[in-house]
């Protein structure tokens, strides 16, 4: 039977891009486990309008201006950068100049997913962010990535300017803040079993494991 494993999280999380990585290579240290991985919506912040605020300045407000403030987000950054060089990943934080809204790039993340290329969408997006510096909240990045994924970068256009899916994307974050998630990225498993953080690959491939065990066991046929 199938593990469904969803995995929630937001686009302008940097521990989200690892642990995308990481639940990536789970799989593979857990190949007898057959698991079905979807992308699920969050907004760290949802008051950030739609145009975005500068990074600098939000950043600053949101960790603060002393010096022990410097030093923690200093530290925390350099952390991301060591973690990301192990799993591939090319944090690029100085190339960021907005902070985005996050909200249409879930509603292309749905959309891919509709197709069968969620993981790409998530690695484009993420990767057009962290590693490219690119405002991800802007239409015209979002089409070109959908381009890089082999949308139809047309009808994603058109789709952008409606109001295609924001009731259903605004729906599915707000019932996983009601279920009690506040941090992303966290993997819930069959809705029974979750864990919550950028966790090891090997950490992650032990909770795939544990939550196979907890589906009912297949009858014998005959």
């Amino acid at each position: 039977m199938t593990v469904v494993v969803e995995m929630v999280s937001d686009l302008v999380c940097p521990w989200c891009w690892l642990g995308l990585r990481r639940i990536e290579e789970a799989r593979k240290l857990a190949p007898e486990v057959d698991v079905q991985l979807l992308f699920r919506p969050f907004e760290l912040d949802p008051t950030i309008p739609a145009a975005g605020v500068d990074y600098k300045a939000y950043m600053k407000e949101k960790f603060g201006t002393s010096d022990e403030s410097r030093e923690r987000s200093g530290t925390m950054r350099q952390a991301l950068v060591d973690y990301g060089e192990a799993e591939g990943i090319p944090y690029h934080f100085d190339r960021i100049t907005r902070r985005p809204n996050s909200f249409d790039a879930h509603r292309i993340v749905r959309w891919a997913q509709g197709q069968n290329t969620g993981p790409e969408a998530k690695e484009a997006l993420f990767k057009a962010f962290f590693e490219d510096g690119r405002d991800i909240g802007e239409h015209e990045v979002l089409v070109d990535v959908a381009r890089e994924i082999n949308l139809d970068a047309a009808i994603v256009a058109d789709l952008l300017k409606s109001d295609a899916d924001v009731d259903n994307v605004r729906a599915e974050a707000e019932a996983f803040r009601q279920m009690g998630i506040s941090g992303v990225p966290t993997y819930i498993a069959n809705r029974a079993v979750a864990v919550q953080g950028a966790e090891s690959a090997e950490k992650l491939a032990r909770f795939l494991k544990h939550a196979a065990a907890q589906l009912p066991q297949e009858r014998p046929a005959g």
